[in-house]
C-alpha cells in the first residue's frame, strides 16, 4: 500500500561516512584524523553499522591498516550515492529546490576545453551563482576512468569508443577538416580530396582518440598519408600548419584564422564529407546526477 510508514533504518549517514573514510584513507586511524574524531568513535561506529547490516564489512589488520570486504565495497558504493543525494536535499531544501547549489567537477577533452571551458565558466557563473563549478582538461581514457570512479561528476567527451558504465547525451556534431597554410595551392575555400595531399607532409595530433579518429578518416578514402610530424596539442598542430611545415586534420575549430604567432591557416572541408563526430555530455551511470548538474 502506498500509505505504508517504512521503519526507520538502523543506520546512520554519519556512520556511512566513516565507512567512506576508512576506504579512501585505508586505516581507521587515518580516517579518524581526517574526519577529525577519535578512533574509538570511528571503530565503535563501524561496529553499529556492522551489525545494523547484519554482514561484515571490513577486515581490520593490526599495523596493516583495513580493508573493505566485497559486501563493505558494495555497501561504500552506494553510500557515496546516498551521502550525495543527502547532501543534495539539504541544498536544496533551503530554496525550496529553487535555486542550485553546491560543487560541480566538470571534465573536458583538451582539445575541446580551449573553447568550451571559459564560456562554460562564465555563462553557468552568471547564471547560477552559488554553484561551485570547477574544471580539469586531460585526455579522454584519464576523464572517463575519473568519471567512473565518481571523482567527477561529468565531462565533455568525443563519441568515440565509450567505456560501460557512461551515460551521455549530445550536444552537438561537427566535422573532421583539413587545415592548411593560407599559401598552400588548395587553401581556396573549396572542398579538399585527400588524395591530393597524400604526398605531403601530415602534423598529425597524436593525442587518443583524436588519432585514432583521424586514421580512420584516412582509411575510409582509401590514403595513406606521410606523417611528418606528431603532437599532442591542438595549438602546436595549428603553428606546425601555419608555418608551411605539412597539413593537419582537425575537428575542433577556433573562431580566429590565424595561429599564436599570427600566421594565416585555412580550414577546408574534406571531400567525400566523413561522417560528422558527436560531442557529448557523459556521466556516470553508477552515481545520480546531483540538482547542480543534473543533464
Amino acid at each position: 500500500m502506498d500509505d505504508v510508514v517504512r521503519a526507520p533504518s538502523r543506520f546512520t549517514l554519519r556512520q556511512l561516512s566513516y565507512l567512506i573514510g576508512v576506504a579512501d584513507t585505508g586505516s581507521i586511524s587515518a580516517a579518524s584524523a581526517r574526519l577529525h574524531v577519535t578512533q574509538t568513535a570511528v571503530g565503535a561506529a563501524l561496529n553499529d553499522l556492522e551489525r545494523a547490516l547484519g554482514t561484515q564489512l571490513l577486515v581490520r589488520r593490526r599495523a596493516h591498516g583495513a580493508l573493505l570486504t566485497p559486501a563493505g565495497q558494495y555497501v561504500c558504493d552506494r553510500a557515496r550515492t546516498l551521502l550525495g543525494e543527502a547532501a543534495d536535499l539539504e541544498l536544496s531544501a533551503r530554496d525550496a529546490g529553487k535555486a542550485l547549489r553546491g560543487p560541480v567537477a566538470l571534465g573536458c577533452y583538451s582539445t575541446l576545453a580551449v573553447t568550451l571551458i571559459p564560456p562554460i565558466l562564465q555563462g553557468f557563473g552568471e547564471r547560477h551563482p552559488e554553484v561551485e563549478l570547477d574544471f580539469v582538461a586531460d585526455q579522454q581514457v584519464p576523464l572517463e576512468r575519473r568519471l567512473l570512479e565518481g571523482e567527477l561528476d561529468a565531462a565533455l567527451i568525443y563519441d568515440m569508443n565509450l567505456p560501460m558504465g557512461l551515460a551521455a547525451r549530445t550536444l552537438y556534431e561537427s566535422r573532421v577538416y583539413v587545415l592548411l597554410p593560407a599559401s598552400h595551392p588548395l587553401a581556396t575555400g573549396d572542398p579538399v580530396d585527400l588524395a591530393a595531399l597524400a604526398e605531403e607532409p601530415l602534423v598529425f595530433l597524436d593525442l587518443h582518440p583524436s588519432g585514432e579518429h583521424t586514421m580512420a578518416v584516412f582509411r575510409a578514402a582509401g590514403v595513406e598519408p606521410r606523417i611528418r610530424y606528431r603532437t599532442t596539442d591542438f595549438e602546436l598542430t595549428r603553428s606546425l600548419v601555419g608555418r608551411g611545415l605539412g597539413y593537419g586534420l582537425l575537428v575542433q575549430r577556433p573562431r580566429r584564422s590565424e595561429t599564436y604567432e599570427g600566421l594565416p591557416v585555412v580550414a577546408a572541408e574534406i571531400t567525400p564529407p566523413p561522417a560528422p563526430v558527436r560531442i557529448l555530455l557523459a556521466w556516470s551511470a553508477a552515481f545520480a546526477p546531483r540538482a547542480a548538474h543534473r543533464p
